[in-house]
């Protein structure tokens, strides 16, 4: 709901007293365009449309959404670098598509990992691989010596990462996984229920089936241990030097002045960290919001490029 000019200006008065006043020491000049790298309907637009209607509430601004699918986020990047870094187009991808097109294909690509202004990050997905509930294995390790001893074993996969970190150990185990592409995750948990994978890929959808007990968690992709199930450990506890950590973040062309950089910055902390948006990447996603804020998404994805280029290699990509 649109807030007039005279709550806007309320709401303002009341940001200077607060922390996070740089909301009131800059305004857009216009409404701000908030460019989603993923088409209507799914996660990342979910998402971005639930960010910018609080972002709206709070602040009086104007924002909205646009749909700019493409290549992973890689369409709607290539635009946002050559916009005007007037704080009024802003872009969200996620990280992980975007670095693994940068780090196969950065030198076709009309920007580098520090071509943006980063800003935020609303959450991470939390990856992991599970198995039927009742499958003779609970690590990868032992999912490996299955596999081995079975003429192979299938695993379902929706993304690159996951396609990368499972060729990855193929190739230092010589597993024989045999990698199946599905276009999402729920899918792939209709292939482990239904008895046509021995493994699969989940990126929160897999959480209230092993909270029912149909499957059981072998491993979380990140880099640390998940809330959910704080029992299970990591690839990297486990031996194997690999992680994938896709957080959903939000840029601007690089050059924004300081302060409306802070101010953005600042209004979108604010919306993420609200109860509405806690409770929808609650529902949507089985976890809480995590905003790593200007610096920490900055460094996500310039320090990420090297994580992810090692990962490609190991991969044999």
């Amino acid at each position: 709901m649109k807030i007039t000019r005279i709550l806007k200006a309320t709401a303002c008065a009341i940001a200077v007293a607060m922390p996070g006043a740089a909301l009131a020491d800059w305004q857009p000049d216009g409404p701000i365009t908030l460019q989603v790298g993923f088409g209507a309907g799914g996660s990342t637009d979910t998402l971005a449309r639930a960010v910018a209607a609080e972002m709206e509430d709070a602040t009086g601004w104007d924002v909205i959404v646009e749909n700019k699918p493409g290549g992973g986020g890689i369409a709607m990047f290539s635009q946002l670098v050559g916009k005007r870094p007037d704080g009024r187009t802003l872009g969200m991808g996620v990280t992980i598509p975007t670095l693994i097109n940068l780090a196969e294909r950065g030198e076709t690509l009309p920007f580098k990992a520090d071509s943006f202004d980063y800003l935020a990050t609303v959450v991470v997905a939390p990856l992991a691989v599970v198995a039927p509930a009742d499958a003779p294995y609970d690590t990868i390790e032992e999912l490996v010596d299955y596999s081995k001893e079975n003429g192979g074993a299938l695993v379902g996969f929706d993304g690159g990462e996951m396609r990368l970190m499972m060729q990855a150990i193929n190739n230092t185990e010589d597993a024989g996984f045999e990698l199946v592409s599905y276009q999402s995750g729920a899918e792939i948990i209709q292939g482990l229920l239904g008895g046509q994978l021995q493994a699969g890929w989940g990126a929160g959808a897999h959480i209230q089936y092993v909270d029912s007990g149909d499957l059981k968690m072998l491993a979380v992709a990140t880099q640390t241990r998940q809330d959910y199930s704080s029992e299970t450990t990591s690839f990297i506890e486990q031996g194997f030097p690999y992680s994938a950590e896709p957080y959903f973040y939000f840029a601007a062309p690089k050059g924004l002045e300081p302060e409306a950089r802070e101010a953005l910055a600042a209004a979108l902390d604010a919306a993420i960290t609200s109860e509405a948006l806690t409770q929808l990447v609650g529902n949507v996603m089985q976890t809480t919001p995590t905003n790593l804020g200007a610096e920490g998404t900055e460094a996500k994805l310039v320090n990420g490029l090297t994580e992810i280029t090692s990962l490609i290699e190991a991969a044999g990509n």
